[in-house]
């Protein structure tokens, strides 16, 4: 059986024009925008009168749209902007959206450099907002699925370079930082905080103020993976971004921001090294597979920098089991560093 994999420019299904017709949108041009690391699709749709939306085409089987919308409502019911939803079919995948417009983070940043440290507080303060608030209906970010996603980096990276690994050593190693971090999680209220898992600044767009909403300033996107786990993962993932440089002296600029929400900053900040260190080993398994498996090779590109900021990470002492490993078993020439060619 053929694999279906997804493509880089967007076509939207037959049935889309069925649901636009029912949601009030019958008239409106559909605009394909570019594909991401997903099998969801995402088009711009715009009516004569100018009125736009997004909608989104999360196909069965391989995708659900009722995470997504899960997510969205509690964020919405907590005062935070996620899309709000105009319009759902979940058996069919289609979901009509409020359009956010143009002005990502990260595209607002490369014209506007001057303004990165306002902009990067605002989206800490963001998550310290999310954070006080009661965790969502999500399940737990739990042992099982920090080691699934490590174990990614063995699976895709070490497999595509033919190498014979230790992998009961690599899942004991990884069993032993993160205990900590379950510790510290499960103490929190409510077992933990609402964790996005992909906050960065491609999925942040910068929106002007609108009346009710305590987090206006920021537009929020890709959280349909939403669970609930440990307050330092979405700063992990924004502060140590696969796909943009956030400088070092930023990154503890901002962490230092975040600490003054928090009672331990030594554990804090073990904790996002130890998070930090997992999330990018997930990330250069992914980024491998999505080249390996769906021939998405421009993701090998960000491969070097997501090493870089694991390398980081693994010089932290809460680490030192897992950079044990590593150094048992990666050689030296294929812990890619910049201008290093990928897998």
């Amino acid at each position: 059986m053929t694999q279906t994999t997804p493509s880089d420019i967007a076509i939207a299904p037959p049935h889309a024009q069925a649901f636009l017709d029912a949601a009030g949108w019958g008239d409106a041009a559909i605009e394909p925008l570019a594909g991401d690391a997903s099998f969801r699709r995402y088009f711009r749709v715009r009516r004569a009168d100018g009125a736009c939306a997004m909608l989104m085409d999360a196909p069965p089987p391989n995708e659900d749209p009722k995470p997504f919308l899960d997510a969205a409502h509690y964020l919405l019911d907590h005062g935070f902007r996620a899309p709000k939803v105009l319009a759902e079919d979940a058996a069919q995948g289609l979901v009509l959206l409020e359009d956010f417009g143009h002005r990502r983070m990260r595209d607002h940043l490369d014209d506007a450099p001057d303004e990165e440290t306002p902009v990067y507080r605002d989206a800490v303060s963001v998550l310290a907002r999310l954070h006080r608030a009661p965790a969502g209906p999500f399940r737990a970010y739990d042992l099982n699925e920090y080691l699934r996603e490590a174990k990614l980096f063995t699976e895709w990276f070490c497999v595509a370079h033919g190498l014979s690994v230790d992998d009961a050593g690599y899942e004991a190693a990884w069993r032993e930082v993160m205990l900590p971090v379950l510790e510290r999680q499960g103490a929190w209220e409510g077992g933990g905080v609402t964790v996005l898992r992909d906050y960065h600044a491609e999925n942040i767009m910068l929106l002007d103020g609108q009346e009710g909403f305590e987090a206006y300033g920021q537009g929020l996107l890709d959280f349909q993976d939403a669970l609930v786990g440990h307050p330092a993962y979405d700063l992990v993932s924004l502060l140590q971004d696969a796909r943009r440089d956030v400088a070092a002296a930023l990154e503890a600029d901002m962490l230092q921001h975040y600490l003054q929400h928090v009672g331990d900053a030594d554990a804090f900040l073990a904790d996002y090294a130890r998070l930090g260190a997992q999330r990018n080993a997930k990330i250069v398994g992914i980024f491998v597979r999505l080249s390996r498996r769906d021939g998405k090779d421009r993701y090998l590109d960000l491969i070097p920098r997501v090493w870089e900021l694991m390398e980081r990470d693994l010089a932290h002492p809460a680490l030192a089991p897992v950079a044990r490993w590593m150094e048992a078993n990666i050689p030296g020439d294929l812990r890619i560093r910049r201008g290093a060619t990928p897998a």
